[in-house]
This record gives structure tokens, sequence and C-alpha cells, in this order.
């Protein structure tokens, strides 16, 4: 996926979706981030100005996830235990959430929640993987269906294209939303992604991330980052059960799939994968 497209064709492939710029919060965080010595401070600082988010962070630092002996109550020590990366990736989602939401997607009950549950899982599992690529596991985690809304909110009946992609049994959503929409909520989840600022790596996997099998069997040399994310990914998707929450599925079709690439690119077995999912749930992931 291409992030030169020039005009016309970025306007043919949005089909006159509205990508929403990158938020303010978001953009002081990144220009403080990019400074040879990033002041924490400062960060902090920003992070204390916005009540939702000041609640986000000392949330998330206080969660069994971190099983602190003590409970933190301050914004800069929660700032320096989480690491300037991992409160980027909160502000994302707060921010995402805000710029994304909107009475026309209601029909999406538990899409957010969802979200969140799939960040948390990818960053889980990345440490249980010993992958070090925990903070933009999440961010995959978090954006890689953030499409979804914007094409619910531009396309009347796409719960409906949803379902019915979910509930086929050869997992094709993808060519039905581009059949019948002429896009589809990977791509442009893609260009949110860009214009948001992710990494690269991230924006490539969220472009393919229901083309998984197709990244396995053409993949390049050397390059394992995009797939391991990709693994990553799909792992947590599982887990989280996407096909019932987003889908309205009895199975996950996508899953039985593609699971052999998965489990083979990341080593495991039936009996690690039981392992891996019994602890995300010990942390109370996946149990929404």
């Amino acid at each position: 996926m291409s992030s030169t497209l020039n005009e016309n064709q970025l306007k043919r492939i949005l089909q006159g979706i509205s990508i929403p710029p990158q938020p303010q919060i978001l953009v002081d965080l990144h220009m403080e981030q990019a400074m040879p010595d990033p002041d924490m401070a400062r960060i902090s600082d920003i992070i204390s100005h916005d009540v939702s988010l000041s609640a986000a962070v000392l949330k998330l630092v206080n969660s069994a996830f971190f099983n602190l002996p003590k409970k933190i109550t301050s914004i800069q020590q929660a700032v320096v235990l989480l690491g300037p990366a991992s409160v980027t990736n909160i502000v994302n989602g707060l921010a995402v959430k805000s710029e994304l939401s909107d009475d026309t997607i209601q029909s999406l009950h538990s899409f957010w929640d969802t979200a969140t549950d799939i960040a948390a899982i990818c960053s889980s599992l990345a440490v249980q993987l010993n992958v070090k690529y925990r903070d933009e596991c999440y961010a995959l985690g978090l954006f890689h269906n953030a499409g979804i809304p914007l094409m619910m909110k531009r396309f009347n009946g796409y719960q409906e294209i949803l379902n019915q992609g979910y509930n086929n049994p050869d997992f094709c959503l993808t060519d039905m939303e581009n059949q019948i929409f002429k896009t589809n909520h990977s791509v442009v989840g893609y260009f949110l992604a860009i214009s948001w600022g992710l990494p690269k790596s991230c924006c490539d996997v969220i472009a393919r991330h229901h083309r998984i099998d197709y990244m396995f069997t053409h993949r390049v040399p050397g390059d394992t980052i995009p797939l391991t994310l990709a693994a990553i990914l799909k792992l947590a998707e599982h887990i989280a059960s996407t096909y019932r929450h987003i889908g309205n599925a009895t199975e996950d079709h996508e899953w039985q799939k593609i699971s052999h690439c998965i489990m083979d690119h990341l080593e495991l077995s039936e009996y690690d994968l039981d392992g891996l999912i019994e602890v995300c749930h010990e942390q109370g992931l996946g149990v929404l």
C-alpha cells in the first residue's frame, strides 16, 4: 500500500470518507517525544491538562497487568513507569474513540471495548512471547479496525456486510467490501494510521490484516517484523472473539483459515496456545 498516491487516487479509494485530523494533544506529545531528550515533566503536564486522559493513564498503570505493590496516584510517576510510547498509545486510544464515535455507529455496541481489549492482549502476547515490539503491538491492536466506524458512518447497510463477511466459512470480508463499496475498512484504516503518525510497520499490517495468508505466502526473506506483528494481532483477535463482537458470528472462520500460518510463525503448539490464553484471562483480557 503506497502512501504517495495522488489526490485523485486517494479520493477514489476513500470514496468520500473523511479522515479526521490528528488531535492537538497527540501532536504536542509527538513533538516532545521527537526531541533528543524528551522531557517527562512536559509530557506529564500535557496529560494532566486532560481529565479523561489522566484517568486512563492512572487506570492502566494501576491495572492487574502491571501488578504494582502499591497504587500510583501521580501522573508524573505513572508516565515514568509507563514510558512515553505507552502513554502515546493511551492518548491514541482515547483520541480515536472521541474522533470516530458517532450516533450512526451505535449498532457496534462493543466495538471500542473490543479494540481496547485486543490492544491489551497484543501487548500481553508480546511480553509472553518475548517480542520487543510491545508498544507497536498495542498500537496495531488499537487501530487495526479503525476503518470500520468510518465505513459505518459513510455507508448504509455496512453492518450487514460485516455480518456476512464474518459468517462466511471462506472469510472474504474485504473482497465483499471492495465489490460493494469500492473500498474496504483495512485501506481506510491504513490511511487513518498514516495520517496519525503510527509506525510504518503498523500501517502496513493494518492495510493487509485480512490478507494474512498472502502476507505469509509472499513474504520477503529476512523481513519478519510485519509477519510477527500480524501474527500477534490475529492471535489477539482470536482470543478476544472479534468474530463474535464485530461480526455476530458463532465461529472464527478467519482463524480457521490462517491459524496454521500464525502457529508456525510463532512456533506455538496447541499447549503453548492454551497457556497464552490462560495468562491473558488471568490478566482480565479476552473475557468480554
